[in-house]
């Protein structure tokens, strides 16, 4: 007995003494520092570092001379900056009578702007000769657009999409023991969407390598889950390639541990013999006994690690993050996530952020799904393009399922090769629950060819992952002809009104809502504005073409057939101000506002999506000049009844409709408006009341502990206070931001959607303006060590500060 155990612990030892030997055969290395930045031009090659000016850039391979492509190019003038970055972020706002410019924002970057459209990057690194036998590959999640790369002067490719990651096999053009320097030239003189969408290297790079024997890059490794009753079956496809000047002979296994690298289970050792740059696909199958399924209040992550040996020894090795989970579409009975049937509570989210534009540092993303989380939401809608890989991290660590979205609905070479590349490389995430072929495509959707381009996207996808379903988000109402026909999950954009005549037209067809509400409120404000282009922070505003949030929502609950949805949009975004343009700059559409504060929206959704206590009054109550006048009060609760109070004074008792709210309208008389509910038995109690005048700043950051790894951020809350500690709703002070120690300010932001204010600032000069009380720091470590300080001061008020361990 002593024996068998022993030999079961040197198993395992073995196995984990495998699995550290086969992380250090392949590097994934952060690419992040050390680049340098400049502005071109994109119609005037003199102040486009001489690009494009008859020189042999493309004639003769390697030909760079006189341009800033060239290694020895002298770009100390350049900025010194550490990815990821957006440049059009720091732009400042400017007015133009043109559709384009009005979508994305009011940034002056696009083909009317050729000064602030081009972007070069430069980057200088050594590679040590006895590294000479990897293979190296340089990796781009993202470069907004249109990018040309070289390596050593020699023109390594280029990348149309601003949102698909990309790789290119480098091996070639390294010199060994040698500087080398990589160039990238970004041009966002065209569009791809009508949003907000910055410009540059604004997701991370990396340097990976890697034996000339390995796994793909992209796509190399596939690991998906059956369930059998308390057991797993899970499917490890691998993708080898071989790119050395021989045959390579060698074996191939698998082997799943849990999230703490503990090994449950191992497959069989294969073999493989393959010809000089050809690849196989090999599968294997495993048995996870008593699986533990991912899921939304659970998403527990297992990881399946593939292996290539070689004469004994580990030359490549994956390590693949995956869940175990079933997803159930059906027509009748509508969405269930491990046979537990429940509705798609979920939003539609553009990738930009109040500071920071689309150039997120990875908490950012983490901070955004928690505050999602917070108000009930459990599906995350990526619109209108790939998400950055990060986001789907985030996902999948939380607990938030996925629509992963592809940028057109286009089958030519170009889009299907897109949609081909976001499937390989995010069909891993547990949280990716079905896939997008496109939005809104008004020209084609309803057309012949609509359709058979939908066919074609949809058979890619089972192909290459027969383990989903896909859906395309239609803005049509009971319309079948184009898409509709043969997308497998029907999806609606909005046209709620068509959905009954659809479903008993169509009733084997599941459907869901791809898009829905677009109520447009501006947070802290409760009247209309035309001025400042404001609109009442309540559920009462909306496009056209949309709903209230209470509608859509109602709408949902009788149905059971009906999913349920995505609301556009979880957060405000630059760019597509609506209803008003100039001099509003971003979308009114949030459920947040664009730092993430929370609407009176909000905690409608919250009321009916959590079974948190929610009780809500709105709006606050500093009404100074409006004594006597009538103010609409709004209160979002999923209570039995509410009594409101002013100052103490019973306004009445009134009981919550089911996935309502309730209103009454008051006199104001400053002082106490507070709501009694009662929930079950229990009561709860909320008030807002009419406050001082400020008197201090207050910082709440995210966390107070940050890695000096260069990449850590920490999102900094700024309020004021007044001389009772209570935090001052309508307060507008200028705050001043000094940074001391191992970390930097990225940006600044209030979510005020008219505000032209920097949102970057020169290095001792951050400032912004509270905005309905509000305002918002984002910092990042160095990769120093030390103490880090932020203060908060304003003229007048007593200043904070915080410390950061």
């Amino acid at each position: 007995m002593k024996i068998f155990k022993i030999t079961i612990i040197l198993c395992l030892l073995g196995s984990l003494t495998l699995f550290a030997q086969a992380i250090k055969t392949r590097t994934h290395t952060n690419f992040d520092e050390g680049w340098k930045f400049a502005l071109g031009h994109a119609t005037d090659y003199t102040r486009d570092f001489n690009y494009g000016n008859g020189n042999n850039l493309f004639a003769k391979s390697g030909e760079s001379a006189g341009t800033a492509i060239a290694i020895d190019f002298n770009d100390k003038q350049w900025t010194n900056i550490r990815l990821p970055h957006d440049w059009v972020v720091g732009l400042p706002f400017k007015y133009i009578k043109n559709d384009d410019i009005d979508s994305h924002g009011y940034k002056p970057v696009g083909m009317l702007f050729p000064e602030n459209s081009i972007g070069w990057y430069r980057k200088s690194f050594d590679i040590a000769s006895v590294d000479s036998g990897k293979r190296f590959e340089i990796q781009f999640d993202g470069i907004y657009r249109d990018s040309k790369i070289w390596l050593n002067g020699y023109y390594i490719g280029g990348h149309f999409s601003g949102y698909n990651s990309v790789t290119f096999d480098i091996t070639d053009f390294i010199r060994f023991g040698k500087k080398n320097v990589l160039v990238v030239r970004a041009d966002a003189t065209e569009f791809e969407g009508w949003f907000y969408e910055g410009g540059g290297i604004y997701r991370h790079t990396w340097l990976n390598t890697y034996d000339n024997l390995h796994f793909k890059s992209n796509g190399g490794v596939f690991a998906h889950a059956a369930v059998e009753d308390k057991d797993a079956r899970v499917t490890i496809e691998t993708n080898i390639e071989n790119r050395g000047i021989k045959g390579a002979t060698a074996t191939v296994y698998n082997y799943v541990t849990d999230r703490n690298g503990k090994v449950l289970a191992k497959g069989k050792e294969m073999p493989l013999d393959l010809a000089v740059r050809k690849d196989i696909k090999i599968s294997d199958n495993i048995l996870l006994r008593n699986a533990h399924l991912w899921d939304l209040n659970d998403p527990y992550l297992y990881k399946a690690v593939s292996v290539i040996k070689q004469n004994g020894r580990t030359i490549d090795s994956m390590q693949t993050r995956f869940g175990v989970r079933t997803f159930t579409f059906d027509s009748k009975t509508g969405f269930a996530l491990n046979g537990r049937k429940m509705k798609i509570q979920g939003v539609s989210c553009h990738q930009d952020h109040a500071g920071v534009g689309s150039a997120l540092p990875d908490e950012l993303q983490f901070y955004r799904i928690k505050l999602l989380k917070e108000m009930g939401v459990n599906a995350y809608r990526a619109t209108h393009n790939p998400p950055t890989p990060e986001l789907l991290d985030a996902c999948d660590s939380l607990g938030m399922l996925v629509m992963d979205e592809t940028r057109l609905l286009n089958s030519g070479k170009e889009y299907e090769d897109q949609f081909r590349d976001l499937i390989l490389r995010d069909r891993n995430h547990a949280s990716v629950f079905s896939w997008s072929i496109g939005n809104e495509e008004y020209v084609t959707q309803h057309t012949d060819i609509g359709k058979r381009i939908a066919q074609n996207q949809v058979l890619l996808q089972q192909e290459l992952d027969p383990t989903r379903i896909s859906t395309y988000a239609a803005n049509m109402g009971n319309y079948f002809k184009g898409a509709n026909e043969v997308i497998p999950v029907r999806g609606f954009n909005y046209n709620l009104g068509g959905l009954d005549g659809y479903h008993a037209a169509h009733p084997d067809q599941p459907i869901i809502g791809t898009e829905v509400a677009s109520t447009v409120t501006t947070r802290s404000i409760f009247t209309k504005d035309t001025v400042r282009a404001y609109v009442p922070d309540y559920d009462l505003t909306f496009p056209s073409w949309a709903s209230t949030a209470e509608t859509w929502w109602k709408i949902t609950q009788d149905r059971p057939w009906f999913m349920g949805g995505f609301a556009w949009t979880g957060f405000d975004y630059r760019g597509e101000p609506t209803p008003y343009r100039w001099p509003n700059v971003n979308s009114h559409f949030g459920i947040m506002d664009m730092c993430g504060f929370p609407k009176t929206v909000y905690y409608y959704y919250q009321a009916w999506w959590t079974d948190k206590d929610v009780l809500h009054i709105a709006p606050h109550w500093n009404w100074k000049g409006k004594e006597g006048q009538p103010i609409e009060v709004w209160v979002n609760s999923n209570a039995d009844d509410v009594e409101l109070k002013l100052n103490g004074k019973s306004l009445g008792k009134k009981d919550m409709p089911r996935n309502g709210h309730l209103i009454w309208t008051i006199n104001y008389q400053p002082g106490v408006l507070s709501a009694i509910a009662h929930k079950k038995g229990r009561v709860i109690k909320a008030k807002v009341e009419t406050t001082l005048s400020p008197v201090s700043i207050k910082l709440i950051p995210s966390k107070i502990k940050l890695m000096h790894d260069g990449q850590d951020a920490v999102i900094v809350n700024v309020i004021a206070l007044d001389a009772k500690g209570r935090e001052v709703p309508d307060a507008a002070n200028m705050v001043q931001f000094d940074m001391q120690g191992s970390a930097e300010i990225i940006g600044v932001g209030n979510g005020d959607p008219s505000s032209h204010e920097a949102d970057k600032c020169s290095d001792g000069q951050w400032q912004r303006s509270l905005f309905g009380g509000k305002a918002q720091v984002i910092i990042r470590s160095l990769k120093s060590n030390g103490k880090i300080t932020l203060k908060g001061f304003s003229s007048g008020l007593k200043a904070d500060e915080v410390t950061f361990q």
